[in-house]
C-alpha cells in the first residue's frame, strides 16, 4: 500500500444449498477483517440473477462500509440486468466491455449500459458516440 497498491477481496459467486445470503455476508465480514480496500463479487459463470444481485449488493451495503464492485459474465444472458439491479442497489463499480468484444463468455456491452443509465441518477457521463467509434 505504501506504493499505491489496492487490496481487493473477492466473493466468487455461486449457488448451492451452502451459499446463502448469510454465507456471503459472513464472507464479506471476514474479508473486511483482513483489511481489504474493496470487495468484488465475481460471477464468472453468469448465474447471478438480477434479483439476487440486488439483494446481495443492498444487504452488503446496508451492513458494511465497503467499496463494492460487480464482475459478471454474459454467459446466460442475465448479466446486463444483474448489473442494472446492482447499480440500483448501490454497487460502486461494474465491469463491462466495448460491444465488439462483449457478450457470450465476456462482459455486458459498455455502450448498452451507458445508454441505459443516460439521464438517470446513475448517468455515467461517458460519450456514447466515442464509445461507438471505439467499437467500430
Amino acid at each position: 500500500r505504501s506504493h499505491g497498491a489496492h487490496a481487493q477481496g473477492t466473493l466468487s459467486y455461486t449457488t448451492s444449498p451452502a451459499h446463502t445470503l448469510q454465507t456471503w455476508l459472513d464472507l464479506t465480514e471476514q474479508l473486511l477483517e483482513t483489511g481489504v480496500d474493496s470487495i468484488a463479487i465475481k460471477d464468472m459463470s453468469g448465474i447471478l440473477t438480477p434479483m439476487a444481485a440486488y439483494e446481495l449488493v443492498s444487504e452488503i451495503k446496508k451492513r458494511f462500509e465497503v467499496r463494492l464492485h460487480l464482475h459478471c459474465h454474459a454467459t446466460t444472458g442475465m448479466a446486463e440486468m444483474a448489473l442494472l439491479k446492482a447499480i440500483e442497489a448501490g454497487v460502486d463499480g461494474v465491469d463491462t466491455a466495448i460491444s465488439s468484444m462483449s457478450a457470450t463468455y465476456g462482459h455486458p456491452a459498455t455502450e448498452a449500459l451507458v445508454a441505459t443509465l443516460a439521464g438517470t441518477e446513475h448517468d455515467t457521463g461517458l460519450d456514447i458516440l466515442k464509445l461507438e467509434n471505439i467499437a467500430a
